[in-house]
């Protein structure tokens, strides 16, 4: 974003800083993606300052709206009006490594280890969870419900996410919450979206998108009946482009990619899965495991790099084409009532998966509520580390696990 001041471009240092901070919330970042909307709020809205509570609510509804891992294009998208193509790249490679570095290894070194191995860790890590969700219903219940008709719409979308318990039901709740919020949330009002001084105009938007269409509909044809890296390419880049809100609910997609075609196993698969759930920044750094784990040649640290770039690129592609268009967008009131929908959806949707599969997941025993409990309260407390945060539920959980 160019300084408002100086008119200068963005410099050299603030793409390092964005990398550095992108890397910290790629450490930290449990309890999927739309808690990571959570995270990404404290930090560059309350913290630093970076956008205004309007801005990035603006981001926020853009992400919803478009399918593709939601965290990740939010933290691209943030990164793109920061610091431009450079920034972008710097902040997803910064939220994206840790967790796709430490399920690459995973994968490629599973032949060594057993799952009962390491289950006190994960058990630890899946309480962080539980504490960060809870705070993420509570800290955007009261950022984007301010009203009776968005809390009673959040309501109403957590209560068909958990009764309508489908992959495709995310989608569906995002868009009715659209419908809902373009009818009955008249208090909110029009905004516009600065997106600052982007290095591309709306020609190169269009490109992008030309770009996300021939990965999605080009692609898979041209790796028909040609089994290699042509087609888990293909396999990632489906599952990645197809799938609102990303987290959970690309994982019947994955499956349907490496599992039915015999690259991977089904035990493989629900292993990867369950790493997955246990580590910060994105769930989509899975593909980097089961691309360690792809049978023959195409495994290993060439399966896990082409994995995660062709499940993180369409998504990416597709809101860097949507960006030129964005600030002609938010302008329109009826855009902004939609927007303030597409919120309380968000709020419901992270409230319904506060209870499954968080709770559910994480929770068997009285210990374990009292641990995530005390985790939520020192996040709510605002002057707790939120890495010390995490060492003590990770080191109350594992001391408390079953055998």
């Amino acid at each position: 974003m160019r300084d408002a001041a100086t008119n200068a471009p963005p410099k050299p240092a603030q793409r390092i800083a964005l990398f550095r901070v992108f890397l910290w919330l790629g450490l930290t970042s449990f309890g999927g993606p739309i808690a990571h909307i959570s995270h990404f709020r404290r930090e560059f809205v309350e913290r630093r300052r970076w956008f205004t509570e309007e801005e990035y609510a603006g981001w926020v509804g853009l992400c919803q709206f478009l399918p593709g891992p939601a965290s990740s294009q939010l933290g691209f998208c943030l990164g793109m009006v920061r610091g431009g193509v450079p920034g972008a790249i710097a902040a997803f490679l910064g939220f994206t490594l840790p967790s796709a570095l430490f399920m690459g290894v995973l994968g490629g070194t599973m032949q060594f280890w057993t799952p009962e191995s390491g289950r006190p860790l994960v058990h630890g890590l899946k309480l962080v969870a539980v504490a960060v969700v809870a705070h993420g219903v509570v800290t955007l219940g009261r950022r984007l419900c301010p009203d009776p008709v968005r809390g009673l719409l959040a309501v109403v979308v957590t209560g068909l996410a958990l009764g309508l318990d489908r992959p495709w039901i995310q989608p569906l709740l995002i868009a009715g919450a659209a419908g809902v919020g373009a009818w009955a949330c008249r208090g909110a009002t029009a905004m516009t979206v600065e997106v600052g001084k982007l290095p591309y105009g709306r020609r190169g938007g269009i490109g992008c998108l030309i770009a996300f269409g021939f990965l999605v509909a080009v692609l898979p044809l041209l790796a028909m009946g040609r089994p290699g890296l042509l087609s888990v390419a293909a396999g990632f880049s489906r599952a990645g482009a197809l799938v609102f809100g990303g987290g959970h609910v690309v994982l019947p997609l994955l499956e349907d990619a490496v599992v039915r075609p015999g690259w991977v196993s089904q035990d493989d698969f629900l292993a990867g899965y369950g790493a997955a759930q246990a580590v910060p920044g994105p769930m989509f750094t899975l593909a980097a495991f089961l691309g360690a784990r792809l049978s023959g040649s195409a495994g290993g640290w060439v399966g896990a790099s082409i994995g995660v770039l062709s499940i993180f690129l369409p998504g990416l592609l597709l809101v860097a084409g949507v960006l030129p268009f964005w600030h002609g967008l938010t302008r329109s009131t009826s855009t902004a009532r939609m927007m303030a929908g597409v919120n309380a959806g968000v709020v419901g949707l992270l409230a319904a998966a506060l209870y499954d599969p968080v709770w559910t997941g994480a929770v068997r025993s009285w210990t374990d509520g009292v641990i995530a409990v005390a985790g939520f309260a020192a996040l709510m407390t605002g002057r707790v580390p939120v890495l010390l945060v995490v060492l003590g539920c990770v080191v109350a959980g594992a001391s408390f696990v079953s055998p």
